[in-house]
């Protein structure tokens, strides 16, 4: 099953996630990849990320004859404010330069010579976008431009910083990641500016932002009727509002329960109980 952004090109349904796996994040890529994953997501950023090691996991995948062309794979552009002293790039050079530089930096971390997806970490702004924020973009555009990324977006950003740039962009994003709050209507703001402009919307930390709707009851009746865990029948939510989830399991057996998410289909009242759950 896959999503296709408004500039036709198509991802996984599901990703997984390589956040905070340190010196596991090789095992785990792979063990991701055996469960049956095929959309790799991670950030040229050493607080949170090995990307690295994830370039050492598709070395290990390409020895066992699954090519490149079998996995698509997104990282991320962090500014410096989202950097410890380890950065990717020369934090004293302009952003268009330090752009280009993670950009070719994570090329050589994944031993590729392109990417499915280049995203902006997030914006240099809190609120609105300012002249950084254009300035970061264009730059992002401009890999964009040159065919070395088939897609490019923005992460941990807000509805009205994301409408702005679909204004403002040459090329609007086509991908969004963001933290993702049922209290929030699983950021029904900025899944609602997705939509309008034909944006695939990627949602992480579905279970971790979420821990308390694990123990209502009508999940749990959920989960019986179908067969299945509560994870799995958020997971299956967010692919029916035509959300792309994240996964960071590390155990290799949630790893394949995920993956059957798409097994079933939650009826509408359904659909509304869990849409309206933390609200």
């Amino acid at each position: 099953m896959t999503m296709t952004a408004y500039n036709g090109v198509a991802m996984p349904a599901f990703m997984y996630g390589t956040a905070w796996k340190k010196e596991a994040t090789t095992g785990l890529v792979l063990e991701a990849v055996k469960a049956g994953f095929r959309a790799i997501d991670t950030a040229n950023q050493l607080i949170h990320y090995d990307e690295a090691r994830v370039g050492e996991a598709l070395l290990r995948m390409a020895d066992e004859g699954l090519t490149r062309a079998h996995v698509f794979l997104q990282t991320k552009f962090t500014p410096v404010n989202g950097q410890d002293h380890r950065t990717p790039y020369d934090r004293t050079a302009s952003i268009t330069a330090q752009v280009e530089q993670s950009f070719a930096s994570s090329l050589a971390h994944l031993h590729t010579d392109h990417l499915d997806s280049y995203v902006l970490h997030g914006p240099y702004s809190r609120g609105g976008l300012g002249r950084e924020d254009f300035e970061v973009w264009a730059a992002i555009e401009a890999l964009y431009n040159s065919g070395k990324t088939k897609m490019i977006g923005v992460s941990n950003v807000s509805a009205g910083q994301l409408a702005l740039l679909c204004e403002r962009a040459t090329h609007r994003p086509m991908v969004v990641q963001n933290r993702c709050y049922a209290a929030l209507g699983w950021d029904k703001a900025v899944r609602d500016v997705c939509r309008t402009h034909g944006i695939l919307y990627q949602g992480f930390s579905l279970l971790t932002a979420n821990r308390e709707i694990f123990i209502d009851p009508s999940i749990r009746l959920m989960a019986e009727k179908y067969g299945t865990g509560a994870a799995q029948v958020v997971f299956r939510f967010a692919m029916q509002i035509g959300m792309v989830p994240l996964t960071g399991t590390t155990n290799a057996q949630h790893m394949a329960e995920d993956l059957q998410a798409d097994r079933f289909t939650l009826t509408p009242d359904e659909m509304e109980r869990i849409e309206t759950i933390g609200v």
